[in-house]
This record gives structure tokens, C-alpha cells and sequence, in this order.
């Protein structure tokens, strides 16, 4: 309901009218609940889907850093609290690019190409 159609309402109502802060409050809501639901929530929601797959990295994957190197995961490297290991943004990924091995903080990949095929997924493929 846009801010006329509210003035509408409360004038029907048999009100002397909306003062013109409360058509500004009701302005200024609908604008910041545009923002939100356009803007706002699909980052977020974007963000806690890279940080996902981030923490399910495993063996064998494609990445992308954030500096454009492409390579494949060939060691991941959990930070230890404790006596369990604990998956963080600061682990160290080693990952191998063409001949090169490079180390990277798990924070630093923008993007996983591909996941690794389990053992369990091929095996239904051949099947």
C-alpha cells in the first residue's frame, strides 16, 4: 500500500488526515524494505552459501583465489581447538596450479569450480 492509499484510508476513516511526518515515516519504510529485500538479504544469503561451501572443501576440488590462480585442492590443513579440529576462514589450503604448489588461507578462495566425485557418487554413475 503506497502512502496516498493509507492517506485514503485514514481520510474515509472520517481523520483530518495523515500529518505529512507520518507520510515520510511510511515513505522511508517502504524504501528501506525495497533495499532489504532486493539488496540486503540476497547478499547475505549469497554469502552464507560461499562460506558454506568454503567449509566443505575437500580433496580433489577446483577453486578459483581471489587473485585468479585456478587450481586443485590437494591438502587442507584445520586449525586445532582444542583436541578436535575446527574448519575457519585462517586455514591453510594447499592447492596445486599447473607444476606449483601454493599455500592459501581458506578465507582468500573466491569461488569452487567443481566439488570432488566421492567414491559413492561414481560408483552409482557406473552402475
Amino acid at each position: 500500500m503506497t502512502s496516498t492509499g493509507a492517506m485514503y484510508l485514514l481520510q474515509a476513516a472520517g481523520g483530518a488526515g495523515p500529518s505529512p511526518l507520518f507520510q515520510l515515516g511510511i515513505q522511508f519504510a517502504l524504501i528501506l524494505a525495497i533495499f532489504y529485500f532486493l539488496m540486503i538479504r540476497p547478499q547475505q544469503k549469497q554469502r552464507r552459501q560461499h562460506e558454506d561451501n568454503l567449509r566443505n572443501l575437500k580433496k580433489g576440488d577446483n577453486i578459483v583465489t581471489t587473485g585468479g590462480i585456478i587450481g586443485t585442492v590437494i591438502h587442507i590443513r584445520d586449525t586445532m581447538k582444542g583436541t578436535e579440529p575446527q574448519k575457519s576462514m585462517e586455514d591453510e589450503v594447499t592447492i596445486k596450479s599447473g607444476e606449483s604448489r601454493l599455500v592459501v588461507e581458506r578465507g582468500r578462495i573466491a569461488r569452487v569450480i567443481t566439488a570432488a566425485r566421492t567414491d559413492a557418487a561414481s560408483s552409482t554413475t557406473a552402475s
